[in-house]
């Protein structure tokens, strides 16, 4: 059979066209969350994030590490994750012991929603990292970090096991495409996830990693503020989130710094954010120093447009809409 060099060409166009398309589907990006799940109540929302993403086919949740000593963080972050049908997921914890009760409303969530995990029950944080990345593909996984960095210095550190003959570095090496970082405050500064409570461990990861990383700053996510009143009016009584937002400040608003880092590490800069490229270094009290260069792994991200746009984008994932 002869095609004519027209069907021939046209064919190979619109071929060409449908794989360049921007709804050509994307395989879900495999991620790791690493939250401290405790403190603040941004991390209910960022983790509310994540399941939208999920739901809408652009992430595949692996686990969470909860990088906490709150007694009730695991099972917070447990419920959450139940409520959002995805009570199967693994959660690693950096502390089972020495536990302290401190949150304004990981146990209201925990005591109001079904799970399964404690921090008593849970798997050691590293042993879940290095079984979550061993499974994956190489150079696949992003993980998201959102508390400070005792779970993630200790996955670097470890040492082979039964998940993987590779050390942590290796393995981070081999699995991991990307880390999307809420710390550091730019171009200088000293922020919280940075120097409390394991300063050393900012210190020693960032010293560590090599491949990309991308920091949400503080004084980014203190712009954007969400879960306040009119959130409240939208988000169902029956819902961790409208639980967690409810027990921290009656809906006065939060300041969305773990969300910031979640929306970048799924979606990317734009529309919402330019990157500034360099090199963070961290003292050892926690406090940072941005050193402008072409050569490195580094960037931090600022506001390409307006917070409010970024706000009502975060909302909408936090309401598990799309």
């Amino acid at each position: 059979m002869r095609i004519s060099f027209f069907l021939l060409t046209t064919l190979l166009f619109r071929g060409l066209s449908f794989i360049s398309s921007p709804d050509f589907a994307q395989p879900p990006v495999p991620v790791i969350l690493d939250t401290d799940m405790d403190s603040d109540v941004d991390d209910v929302g960022a983790l509310a994030m994540l399941h939208a993403y999920e739901r809408a086919g652009k992430v595949n949740i692996l686990g969470v590490i909860v990088t906490s000593d709150e007694v009730n963080s695991a099972a917070c972050t447990d419920a959450i994750n139940t409520f959002f049908g995805r009570g199967t997921l693994p959660i690693g914890v950096s502390q089972r012991d020495s536990l302290k009760s401190f949150s304004k409303y990981t146990q209201a969530v925990a005591q109001a929603f079904p799970h399964q995990i404690t921090n008593r029950t849970a798997e050691a944080a590293t042993s879940v990292y290095r079984r979550l990345l061993a499974a994956q593909p190489d150079g696949s996984v992003v993980i998201i970090t959102i508390g400070h960095l005792t779970s993630l210095s200790r996955l670097l550190h470890s040492g082979p096991d039964a998940a993987s003959p590779l050390d942590g570095r290796a393995l981070v090496a081999r699995k991991v495409k990307r880390w999307s970082c809420m710390g550091g405050q730019f171009p200088n500064g000293k922020e919280a996830n940075f120097y409390r409570p394991d300063p050393a461990s900012t210190v020693d990861c960032l010293s560590t990693w090599t491949l990309p990383v991308t920091f949400a700053g503080w004084e980014v996510g203190q712009q954007i503020v969400t879960g306040g009143s009119a959130f409240r009016e939208r988000c169902s009584a029956q819902s961790p989130v409208y639980r967690g937002y409810e027990q921290y400040n009656g809906f006065q608003g939060r300041a969305s710094w773990d969300q910031v880092a979640v929306l970048e590490a799924v979606e990317g800069l734009e529309p919402y954010f330019s990157a500034e490229n360099g090199q963070c270094v961290v003292a050892a009290d926690g406090s940072n120093q941005w050193q402008p260069t072409s050569q490195t792994n580094h960037r931090y991200l600022k506001i390409k447009g307006s917070p409010e746009a970024i706000q009502k984008r975060i909302e909408t994932l936090m309401l598990g809409g799309w």
